[in-house]
C-alpha cells in the first residue's frame, strides 16, 4: 500500500488550526473549515478519510470523526469499541465530542485482543507551521523532579515494585515502609506519621509546580484516597524517570552501611 504523508518535512506553512492526522497506513492534512468532517476507521475510501486498522474485525469501519466548528477541531467516537486518550481518557459513542487543543493528541482505537492502533492529531497553532522533521535535532530529556536524599529512599522504598516495572504495581504501605525503614537505618526515626508527612510535603510541591501528569490532591476529607495519591505519585516520577531502576540499590548501599 502506498504511504500517503503530508506530514512530511518540506510541506507548504499550514494555517492556525491545519489538522494533520496520521496512521500506519499513511497521513493527511486538513485545512480548518467550518463544517468540515474527517472520517477514520477500517474501511475504504470514501467512507473514511484515513484508514486505521484495516485488518482488525474490532475496529469499526467508520470509528470516528472528526468536524470543525467554533474554530475548533471536535473528535467523537462513532465506532463499537472505546476509544482511549491522554491520561487515560475513555470515550465511548455516547460520550460527547471532545475539542482538541492546539498541538498534539494521540488517540488509541482498542483492537482485537491487546492491540490498540495509534492516531496521530495535531492542529496548528498561530506560532507552528506544523509537525515537521526533527531527526538530527537534539533530544529534549523528559521533565525529572529534584527530590532530597532521605525523599529519593522513602519513594524508593515505597515504590519499589514500580521500579521492577510490575505489571500492576502498589506501594507499599507506611507500615510496611516503616519497617523496612527503620532496618534500613535504625538512626532515622522513621514513623508511620514522618513517612506520611514526607509524602504529603512532596505531593505539594509537585503538586504545585503545575506540571505533574497526574492528580496528587486530596479527594476525600478522611484520606480514603491516599493509596490513589500514592500511585499517582509514584507512577508519575517512575514514568518521568525521576526515578529509576539503578535506585534500588539504595537499598542495598543503605544495608551496607
Amino acid at each position: 500500500m502506498r504511504r500517503r504523508d503530508s506530514l512530511a518535512h518540506g510541506a507548504p506553512p499550514s494555517r492556525p488550526g491545519t489538522l494533520h492526522a496520521r496512521s500506519l497506513s499513511g497521513g493527511i492534512r486538513i485545512a480548518p473549515q467550518h463544517g468540515r468532517v474527517i472520517r477514520f476507521g477500517r474501511g475504504e475510501q470514501p467512507e473514511v478519510d484515513l484508514p486505521v486498522g484495516e485488518d482488525d474485525l474490532r475496529v469499526s469501519r467508520r470509528h470516528g470523526e472528526l468536524a470543525y466548528r467554533d474554530s475548533h477541531w471536535w473528535l467523537r467516537n462513532t465506532g463499537q469499541q472505546l476509544v482511549r486518550l491522554p491520561r487515560g481518557q475513555m470515550m465511548h459513542a455516547a460520550t460527547e465530542p471532545i475539542p482538541l487543543d492546539a498541538g498534539y493528541t494521540p488517540v488509541f482505537v482498542r483492537g482485537s485482543g491487546y492491540r490498540e492502533h495509534l492516531v496521530e492529531l495535531y492542529v496548528t497553532d498561530h506560532d507552528e507551521p506544523g509537525p515537521g522533521s526533527r531527526r538530527s535535532a537534539r533530544t529534549v530529556p523528559p521533565k525529572r523532579w529534584h527530590l532530597e536524599d532521605d525523599e529519593r529512599l522513602l519513594l524508593v522504598v515505597l515504590g519499589q515494585h514500580y521500579l521492577l516495572y510490575e505489571a500492576q504495581p502498589r506501594p507499599l504501605s507506611y507500615r510496611q515502609a516503616a519497617e523496612q525503614l527503620r532496618y534500613l537505618q535504625p538512626e532515622g526515626r522513621w514513623t508511620e506519621p514522618r513517612i506520611a508527612h514526607r509524602i504529603e510535603d512532596v505531593r505539594n510541591r509537585l503538586e504545585r509546580s503545575g506540571d505533574f501528569p497526574y492528580d496528587l490532591r486530596e479527594n476525600h476529607p478522611r484520606g480514603a484516597s491516599d493509596n490513589t495519591l500514592k500511585h499517582n505519585l509514584l507512577k508519575g516520577l517512575v514514568e518521568s524517570t525521576t526515578l529509576v531502576p539503578p535506585d534500588l540499590a539504595l537499598l542495598d548501599d543503605d544495608l551496607d552501611a
